[in-house]
């Protein structure tokens, strides 16, 4: 591939516009259905707030799950750079209608607009197979790592703009995210190659490849099904923090729009010089799995601490997580790079951000209930599950390096 450097360059800038729109409502959500207006939306149909925070919360990923199982693979077929140029552009007619249904008050067109907007958001597994494309040019680790900072920068500048933006009316952040998308657009057009893309044997169209060659597939692999199931549990875990962690604020630490931004930006900026700075320099000394047992208890251990409500502590220790977040976030995807190549790059991008996807859909409807109990009781879940994900990885460790390499 001619000029490696300026194409990762260029999917890290893709990267952080599309993340920065992601990331613009996310901050907005909890305070809206929690502390917002009675009107017809927050209270629709007479369901309890705290219920329709759930559904608005698991239809986006639920919408990524399904895009992500067959946006990678669709790459490895049709091109990287066609597949993301059409999914950014839908992306951004999404966030234009989640704008519309809150003007208008309109829960059930937000919903709708929300799941088709994580349709969309699944090309991230197309990033990834990008950096992944770009070996030996550029170590994977390295790779990876710029991939991943990009992202934690669109989580550290996209929270922060939401909180300020929310004064000016719900729908804002939504209008600046689709408008966040369109460099993205340029920027991928111009400079980044239509590369993974082959010639399919059996002359299929796009709809029966999709069907036939989802990321699930990789399953049929036994060596693919141990990593998939123990990482399926770290991301139950990692996604019950991401998701909640801001009506955690909300409920012990009494913050509002603007310090859920702040205390995730704090956040973000750890996993962005982490992964940006520290790791790439140092993350080739270690192997992948062994990083990630060891951040994995880590991240159960501070997830322990959140269960406890302890609010002054609490905000300290999800300001640091960010830090086993990044080595974690580069290790797994470097092990899963190398170690199932044969599968197709894009397919098994596809199948780790699957697992994500799947992960948050879970923990949003098991969340959406357990909240109406306690808060705490979804951190209290996600610590387990992350435990269980680092015995598991201990596990894997312990079969020695042939067998892992096998993995």
């Amino acid at each position: 591939m001619r000029h490696p450097r300026l194409v990762l360059f260029s999917v890290c800038c893709v990267a952080l516009m599309s993340t920065v729109g992601v990331a613009l409502p996310y901050p907005i959500l909890s305070p809206l259905f929690i502390d917002g207006p009675v009107n017809g939306f927050t209270h629709w149909a007479g369901l309890n707030p705290k219920l329709l925070l759930g559904i608005a919360i698991a239809l986006n990923p639920f919408g990524i799950l399904l895009g992500s199982l067959v946006l990678g693979p669709m790459s490895d077929r049709y091109g990287r750079r066609r597949i993301m140029l059409a999914t950014l552009t839908l992306a951004i007619l999404g966030y234009a209608l989640s704008a519309f249904a809150l003007v208008t008050e309109n829960f059930p067109l937000f919903a709708l607009a929300r799941f088709a907007t994580g349709l969309c958001e699944g090309n991230a597994a197309i990033a990834r197979a990008i950096a992944a494309d770009l070996h030996p040019q550029i170590d994977k680790t390295r790779s990876f790592s710029m991939v991943n900072a990009s992202l934690y920068i669109g989580w550290l500048v996209g929270p922060l703009l939401g909180g300020f933006l929310m004064p000016l009316g719900g729908w804002v952040p939504f209008v600046v995210a689709a408008a966040m998308m369109l460099p993205a657009l340029v920027l991928l057009a111009w400079l980044v190659p239509n590369t993974g893309a082959k010639a399919d044997p059996g002359g299929r169209g796009w709809v029966a490849f999709a069907r036939e060659q989802h990321a699930f597939r990789l399953l049929e692999d036994p060596a693919v099904r141990r990593v998939f199931w123990l990482q399926l549990a770290f991301t139950f875990g990692l996604n019950g923090f991401y998701e909640f962690y801001p009506l955690w604020l909300v409920e012990f630490a009494r913050l509002g729009p603007t310090g859920i931004s702040w205390v995730t930006a704090g956040m973000c900026l750890l996993m962005t010089l982490m992964s940006a700075l520290v790791w790439p320099r140092i993350g080739q000394r270690f192997r992948p799995l062994a990083a990630a047992r060891s951040t994995a208890w880590v991240v159960a251990a501070c997830f322990v601490v959140l269960a406890t409500g302890w609010s002054t502590l609490g905000i300290v220790v999800i300001v640091l997580i960010g830090v086993p977040l990044s080595i974690y976030s580069t290790s797994m995807p470097v092990h899963w790079s190398q170690s199932f190549d044969q599968h197709g790059q894009g397919a098994v991008m596809g199948l780790l951000s699957t697992t994500f996807c799947l992960a948050n859909v879970a923990v949003a409807l098991v969340g959406a209930a357990l909240i109406l109990l306690d808060t705490r009781l979804v951190l209290a879940l996600s610590a387990v599950a992350c435990g269980t994900a680092a015995w598991r990885l201990g596990g894997l460790l312990r079969r020695g390096p042939p067998a892992v390499a096998a993995a």
